[in-house]
């Protein structure tokens, strides 16, 4: 799903209710723990109940957020345990935000409070891998944000780059850069391996 305007105006209402630079909210927000973003913004507050206000608050304010073209045929092409979503969001937030889009919420579903260290280091996608069963070789990222890219390169996974966050300038680190989902065709090859061919 899309909630890039979602997570923008929630951020920059917090950042304005609480006296910090809303820019320098949003350069680092994106794709980071929210418990991260707010240790760096504002070392001088509760992150800890910063972080829980603003998730819950995210959690019910579904206002800007869509599903993106594609993600439905996307998630329909894929086998069933083969896939699962790794999110800088928590649980409550992952869960009503997919529910929202209409989207299945999978058995492999890695959030923040799940890592003791959130992207860009590697820890939630190494985890999403082992939940999943497969070496980190034998998977394919598809990322928004930079600090996703990062988090995913640093554990050796391959990784597809979407611009629907940022420009494809900023997702250079990425293997590959689509501009949506509806590229990304997944197929069997017959022997239990999945193709990823971008149209």
């Amino acid at each position: 799903m899309d909630s890039t305007r979602a997570v923008d105006r929630e951020w920059r209402e917090w950042a304005r209710r609480k006296g910090v630079d809303g820019d320098a909210v949003m350069a680092i927000a994106h794709g980071v723990r929210t418990i991260e973003v707010i240790r760096r913004v504002a070392p001088h507050l509760d992150a800890d109940a910063e972080a829980w206000e603003i998730e819950n608050e995210e959690a019910n304010d579904q206002h800007g957020v869509h599903v993106m073209p594609g993600a439905v045929a996307l998630e329909r092409s894929i086998p069933e345990g083969r896939w699962g979503v790794v999110t800088s969001g928590t649980r409550l937030l992952a869960s009503a935000r997919l529910r929202f889009c209409g989207l299945a919420v999978p058995p492999v579903l890695v959030t923040a409070e799940d890592v003791s260290h959130g992207k860009p280091h590697p820890e939630p996608y190494l985890k999403g891998a082992e939940l999943l069963g497969f070496e980190p070789a034998d998977c394919l990222v598809v990322e928004d944000a930079p600090a996703g890219i990062q988090s995913a390169r640093a554990g050796g996974f391959r990784v597809m780059g979407i611009t629907s966050t940022y420009p494809a300038s900023k997702l250079s680190d990425a293997h590959a850069v689509v501009a949506g989902l509806e590229q990304i065709q997944v197929r069997s090859n017959g022997a239990g391996k999945l193709v990823v061919e971008i149209r």
